[in-house]
């Protein structure tokens, strides 16, 4: 069973990319699962997930673009349904800390019959790197809600080396990995070691939950800002002011400090206009 593909949904992704990268190059046998793949998966449509499962042993989890999207959790469901169907063994399903919907979608893996593994994730510190922040932070700001709310923000490496253990390794099977950053952060902590990363000023500028649908929907259109927005009004409350120890369970290590990801994607060029 060992020399069957692991199905990465999703693999366009943040973390999906890492994760399937990192199974690459331990020579395990990889389907990347999306829309655009030579494994089609696509969310919206059914019956693509019953070929991208048939033959695997274990699927990485991501649901695009959030698990707080409206008919998330039930195509979940679904998708478990197919899965038990297809005789996969074990699901690994990324979820979102502190999400009322990202929790539903866990009992829903939870109760699907297969083994599990729920990687619980914190706020992605390449949010800044490769997402909606990026440009921002090119301009100079980092233009974020919730005051002086504390976040323990998370380096997603971190989460692609908790998934690609649970996918490979024995003792993770029924594990919940709620997975942060080593320490508390403000978002005006962040736009410091941002500067000192890139050796320019960038500032952090509080603005209104308002104001961020607004910038949101000018990136990605108001159904994907709704959604936003109503996360960033649930889990920057303070409800996730605390660091865990996800990590260092799965993994045996302390999770990456947000300094050390600053560093290394200004390394990288991360925040230079070509990247």
């Amino acid at each position: 069973m060992k020399d069957q593909d692991i199905l990465v949904i999703g693999a366009t992704g943040k973390t999906g990319r890492r994760v399937a990268s990192r199974l690459e190059a331990r020579g395990i046998p990889v389907r990347r699962g999306s829309r655009s793949s030579a494994t089609p998966f696509d969310w919206e449509a059914p019956q693509t997930w019953a070929p991208a499962l048939r033959g695997v042993r274990a699927a990485y989890v991501t649901y695009f673009p959030d698990l707080a999207f409206p008919g998330a959790v039930e195509k979940l469901e679904s998708l478990c349904e197919t899965a038990r169907d297809m005789d996969v063994e074990h699901l690994v399903l990324l979820s979102g800390r502190g999400e009322h919907h990202a929790r539903l979608g866990e009992e829903v893996v939870r109760k699907s019959g297969l083994d599990f593994t729920i990687v619980r994730a914190s706020w992605f510190a390449q949010n800044f790197s490769e997402g909606y922040l990026r440009d921002p932070i090119l301009a100079g700001v980092l233009p974020m809600p919730g005051g002086n709310v504390a976040e323990p923000i998370l380096d997603i490496d971190d989460i692609a080396d908790v998934a690609v253990a649970a996918l490979t390794e024995e003792g993770h099977r029924g594990a919940l990995y709620e997975v942060t950053g080593p320490r508390l952060m403000s978002f005006a902590d962040m736009a410091a070691e941002l500067s000192q990363a890139t050796g320019r000023q960038i500032r952090h500028v509080p603005i209104s939950f308002e104001d961020f649908h607004a910038n949101v929907a000018q990136a990605g259109g108001d159904f994907v800002a709704d959604v936003f927005t109503a996360i960033a009004r649930e889990t920057l409350d303070g409800r996730n002011a605390h660091t865990t120890d996800g990590v260092m369970r799965a993994l045996g290590r302390a999770p990456r400090d947000f300094a050390e990801f600053a560093r290394a994607a200004a390394q990288s060029g991360a925040w230079t206009s070509a990247a």
